[in-house]
């Protein structure tokens, strides 16, 4: 993918989860599909934390220096710093909508010759700036299908007899 469809889908699903955070009650927001399982609010910190430590973060490590060792990050420490289940889903929106635009920008402002400059993981190795774009994207959709899944989930059971139409994992 280029760098221009890269960026068209990252700010599709940043507006994705921003329009989805925007039209949840802080009670959806927060509700946790099973124990142990991120509620929509978890899941979209969990997003910016990755934007900011993994990919655009990533992505500007190595464009500032030649193989740059890239550190790892605690993913779960952090999301506990977060706390964002506690969080108005509406605050977070904003702050992915703000971050997203600078990744944006990012990625838009990305040329071909950058495409392979990388840096070396200590746990899958080698990753470059287009190995990281490509992450991104799939990251984002995968993150996104479990907010909606969350949504369905919590709406499943108050659908009477129309859930006779569908099966409760769907």
């Amino acid at each position: 993918m280029t760098p221009s469809e890269v960026a068209d889908l990252l700010e599709m699903s940043g507006q994705a989860f921003a329009s989805t955070l925007e039209a949840l009650t802080p009670e959806l927001a927060s509700w946790h599909p099973a124990a142990g399982e991120w509620c929509v609010n978890e899941v979209v910190g969990h997003v910016i934390e990755a934007e900011k430590n993994g990919f655009a973060g990533r992505i500007q490590l190595v464009l500032g220096s030649d193989e740059p060792a890239l550190p790892t990050w605690d993913r779960d420490g952090i999301a506990k710093n977060r706390n964002d289940c506690a969080r108005d889903p509406k605050a977070l929106a904003r702050e992915l909508v703000e971050l997203r635009g600078l990744s944006v920008q990012l990625v838009r402002s990305l040329r071909p010759e950058q495409f392979q400059r990388g840096g070396t993981h200590p746990e899958v190795g080698r990753l470059t700036v287009e190995d990281l774009m490509h992450e991104w994207v799939h990251h984002d959709g995968n993150h996104l299908r479990q907010s909606l899944a969350n949504v369905q989930a919590y709406v499943w059971p108050k659908m009477g007899n129309a859930r006779r139409f569908t099966r409760p994992e769907m």
